[in-house]
């Protein structure tokens, strides 16, 4: 069976990674600095404006969960008009983006991205900063990264704790 994947950047990639892990046919997540200058970032290099964006990378089989269905889970998480920033994290390795690496996929992000861009401006005037492009590169962040809410649960987050748990209701309803 092939498997599709896509990359998230939505600040801090702790919470992101630990958010697309619930998700029945999330096969798996990992990590990673993405779409920046530097080959093979470290951490402190991302931290020090390597131009990488900490960004999770999500590989989904599409007969089980479906790529529209992981964008509106992906902005539920992030504020999309924010530049640069999520939750108290600042800087551009936090900067939201959507990276895909299928080109087939891009039509369906941009539907869904200028749908809801069209939304937010009638509410509220401000344009999306996220990043809609293909992935340039993607680097695995280090091993203490990985999974690193499950080792450190009481670790800082910007993504809001009832939403590692939106599984769990969804679950419910059925």
């Amino acid at each position: 069976m092939k498997y599709k994947t896509i990359y998230f950047a939505g600040g801090c990639f702790w919470g992101v990674q630990k958010f697309f892990d619930q998700f029945d046919g999330v096969i798996e997540t990992e990590v990673g600095y993405a779409n920046g200058e530097k080959r093979d970032p470290s951490y402190f290099d991302v931290c020090h404006a390597s131009g990488h964006a900490e960004t999770v990378k999500v590989v989904y089989d599409e007969n089980v969960i479906g790529l529209e269905a992981l964008l509106k889970y992906y902005f539920m998480i992030i504020d999309p008009v924010s530049y640069n920033r999520q939750g108290a994290d600042s800087g551009i390795q936090y900067r939201t983006g959507i990276y895909y690496t299928d080109a087939e996929d891009l039509p369906v992000i941009e539907a869904y991205y200028n749908k809801l861009e069209q939304d937010e401006l009638r509410q509220s005037g401000e344009y999306f900063a996220v990043e809609l492009k293909p992935l340039e590169c993607f680097y695995p962040a280090e091993e203490e990264h990985q999974k690193y809410l499950y080792k450190n649960p009481g670790g800082y987050c910007h993504i809001f704790p009832k939403y590692f748990k939106l599984n769990d209701s969804e679950k419910a309803k059925r």
